[in-house]
């Protein structure tokens, strides 16, 4: 088989993966776009307040319908089910504690038995939305943030904002009704949208395209022939694992600031996300902050950073309501809360978990060193104006920067668990789970609309083990030549190339291009990310 040069993958990078990945990301949310902008308008015409609601219902419902069809139903259901639970219960004063055990009985229930899972989890991402805006609602309601249970044209108003309902993020009740105030359209405005949209479309090249050839090509550290060395499944070096683990984690982590930027966009064209200082409106709506989990200080930032405003929902919502059960406890109740709200997944789960028991410990350690050493070494960064006597010398800073590579391991170590857990399930288990794991949406009308020819592009699962795993048995067995059909050159060579990592007795292989063939986990996640929400919530309440 001949080499595979770096020369000819950036030849054909660009028009075999970068432009069709941002052709096809923008030919599948114009819509959702141009139905935000013209509610916007809209809203800052001098209409009566109850046509402003319609309008958001209406416009709600046409972008579930187009991303979800009928069923749709499902997230209709859960807000009818919501406000009602809210209308019987107007009296008392636990309505947010008894709806959250509601809408998990009913999301539980609805996973197990209503329909299939597959199903079920393409919509996960708007139930979640529906889900947190109506508890939130229920907890004001009985703190007396607000003062009545809104009519239900408000309320539906309210939980199908247009904005918000596909991608997310999680808005407060006081926040939708300003956005109705039709603020006027600025240049900071402009500005934010277009950095916004701008951002989404980096992440969701770098996760297709740059993030699964990180080492082998855009940064060589053990050069080509490892890709096409049929002695590469004999090498167990622990730095060649560690790499590949940190491909695949850092293509999983672009593709939630994809999400996360995304959901920016969507939100400040439809006109939430701002702050008011007094005459000035400042529009600084921030999901996710990559810089703090690329390069985290610690876990503690990485997961506070990861999804903000679902960080202040589980804060606000959880975390304090459980603070009388003692800090351990609220901490695990908030990742169990969490876990719980993304589905019935064993492997998202346990690493939410996981994290809840890393980032209390981690928590608690530096916090007990910051006052041992008296330096700035706490999980969070210190205030200018801290009481530390140690704040810049070279030992505090070696003592951040080893938290700081820890983090990096477990990020590595987590990240790899997405992928390892999908390689022996069926097709469509691997895309619900993917979809799981990810807050992403709608898979069906996106499998049929998307021209896979077009997108030729290959993504990668490597698993830290170093082992190579099964495929679905149809993409395993089918002929080496019917694969490559349906790629493009270079990548189909690729893909080529990689076969010959197939074990004789049992077919797998490393990568998997997109063709015409069964669905890859990444495959799935260009199929279903663009119908994303919230993306994949992994936060912390200690802020």
């Amino acid at each position: 088989m001949g080499a595979f040069s770096r020369q000819k993958f950036f030849q054909e990078l660009t028009h075999g993966c970068l432009l069709p990945t941002a052709q096809q990301g923008l030919e599948q949310v114009w819509q959702l776009l141009l139905i935000c902008l013209l509610c916007r308008l809209l809203w800052m015409l001098s209409l009566p307040s109850v046509l402003k609601h319609l309008a958001t219902v209406a416009g709600g419902f046409y972008v579930l319908y187009l991303f979800f069809e009928l069923h749709m139903i499902w997230v209709v259901l859960l807000s009818l089910l919501c406000y009602l639970f809210l209308f019987l219960c107007r009296h008392s004063t636990m309505r947010g504690t008894f709806l959250s055990i509601t809408v998990l009985i009913y999301l539980m229930l609805g996973e197990v038995h209503m329909m299939d899972t597959t199903n079920w989890h393409k919509m996960r991402g708007s139930q979640m939305v529906v889900a947190m805006k109506a508890i939130s609602l229920a907890f004001d309601l009985d703190r007396g943030v607000v003062s009545a249970v809104p009519s239900p044209v408000e309320f539906m108003g309210y939980i199908y904002y247009v904005g918000t309902v596909i991608f997310g993020p999680w808005i407060s009740f006081s926040s939708y009704k300003e956005a109705l105030e039709g603020r006027k359209m600025s240049l900071s405005w402009l500005l934010k949208l277009s950095l916004s949209w701008f951002k989404s479309q980096i992440c969701l090249v770098v996760s297709n395209c740059v993030a699964p050839y990180l080492f082998p090509y855009f940064i060589p550290v053990y050069g080509d022939k490892l890709l096409r060395s049929k002695k590469r499944r004999k090498i167990r070096a622990s730095l060649a694992k560690w790499l590949l683990a940190y491909e695949n984690t850092l293509s999983f982590h672009f593709s939630n600031y994809f999400v996360a930027y995304l959901s920016e966009t969507t939100a400040t064209l439809a006109g939430v996300g701002f702050t008011e200082e007094k005459e000035n409106l400042k529009w600084d709506l921030t999901v996710s902050k990559p810089l703090n989990i690329e390069f985290p200080r610690s876990m503690v930032e990485v997961v506070t950073s990861w999804n903000r405003p679902m960080s202040r929902f589980l804060n606000a919502y959880v975390f304090q309501s459980a603070l009388k059960f003692g800090t351990f406890s609220a901490v695990m109740l908030t990742y169990a809360a969490s876990a719980l709200l993304h589905g019935l997944s064993f492997h998202l789960g346990a690493v939410l978990l996981s994290l809840g028991f890393i980032t209390y410990t981690e928590h608690v350690l530096r916090k007990r060193l910051a006052a041992i050493f008296n330096a700035c070494v706490l999980a969070k960064k210190c205030q200018p104006n801290c009481t530390h006597r140690n704040k810049k010398t070279l030992w505090v800073y070696m003592i951040n920067i080893a938290f700081s590579a820890l983090a990096v391991v477990h990020l590595t170590y987590l990240g790899s668990v997405f992928n390892s857990s999908v390689d022996y399930m069926e097709e469509d288990e691997r895309c619900m789970f993917f979809f799981a794991a990810t807050g992403t949406l709608s898979l069906g009308p996106w499998r049929r609309k998307l021209s896979w020819k077009k997108i030729q592009m290959h993504s990668r699962v490597w698993s830290t083990s170093g082992s190579i795993h099964n495929l679905s048995s149809a993409s395993s067995q089918l002929p080496q030549r019917e694969h490559s059909a349906s790629l493009g050159y270079p990548f189909s060579r690729l893909k080529s190339d990689l076969y010959e990592f197939r074990d004789v007795q049992t077919p797998r292989f490393h990568r998997s291009g997109v063709g015409l063939h069964g669905f890859h986990p990444k495959t799935c996640f260009f199929a279903g990310v663009l119908a994303v929400k919230e993306s994949r919530v992994i936060t912390h309440p200690l802020q």
